[in-house]
């Protein structure tokens, strides 16, 4: 690091549990975000503030007005633009040393065979349960560490499926593709703005750790938040030996 990243980076140098070792490894490392909304918001801007280095963003939808009351990531400015260029943009002025692939696409199961193996932690920030099985599917597949989120209405949850240990469990577990679950869409059910700007900070948080080795991740606990009552529950989770996608490994 030169002496301009000594000092940019030089809270989290302070960090025993980080140092300049573990940010090195923030420089040298690669994170996919899959969706660039409210979840995606806060995710990508303490990822490209902390200093990863190359942060792909995949997102197909374009800045609405009604985006920004919780898109913290996107501006008035952006409306009509595509949601992943106008991170890009965001994150340039945060830090221009990041490297951005804004990737303007639905991504097809194809795709997130392409794009899993490169990156070293992936993130859901999506908002809907096909797009959530087929990138979990992907993590299995190619062993990659998998930081989950979802919120709607005052409600928030968050865990971290580490698909490199053969006992963690994995989406599909915890909510089987053919079980009868219910989806809800902001769009219709309303969200709380801070809701998704907590549970998207928590899950860079814990691509942080996983990049770093600091500390103690969310594998095989899932927090609930409820934010009407501001409280928190944590829950165990197991691998489930008979699951479809990563019974076998």
């Amino acid at each position: 690091m030169d002496d301009e990243q000594l000092l940019r980076y030089s809270r989290h140098i302070l960090l025993p549990q980080i140092g300049i070792e573990g940010q090195q490894k923030l420089l040298g490392s690669h994170a996919l975000v899959i969706g660039a909304g409210g979840l995606g918001s806060p995710i990508a801007l303490y990822l490209a503030a902390s200093g990863v280095g190359t942060i792909t963003i995949c997102d197909g939808d374009t800045v609405d007005l009604t985006n920004l009351q919780r898109q913290i990531v996107h501006h008035t400015d952006s409306i009509g633009a595509a949601k992943v260029e106008s991170a890009r943009a965001a994150l340039a002025l945060i830090n221009p040393e990041v490297r951005v692939n804004a990737v303007n696409e639905r991504l097809s199961p194809a795709r997130f065979d392409e794009l899993v193996p490169n990156a070293d932690v992936v993130l859901d920030a999506s908002d809907n349960f096909p797009t959530r099985h087929a990138l979990n599917r992907a993590c299995v597949k190619f062993r990659k560490p998998l930081v989950s989120g979802a919120g709607v209405r005052f409600d928030g949850q968050v865990t971290v499926f580490d698909l490199r240990d053969a006992e963690s469990a994995c989406y599909h577990c915890l909510f089987p593709e053919t079980g009868d679950i219910e989806e809800t869409r902001c769009a219709v059910m309303g969200v709380f703005a801070p809701l998704v700007g907590i549970i998207g900070s928590v899950q860079a948080a814990e691509a942080l750790k996983l990049l770093t080795g600091a500390g103690e991740t969310l594998s095989g606990r899932l927090l609930l938040l409820d934010a009407l009552a501001m409280e928190w529950r944590s829950i165990r989770l197991t691998r489930d030996p008979a699951c479809g996608v990563c019974g076998d490994r």
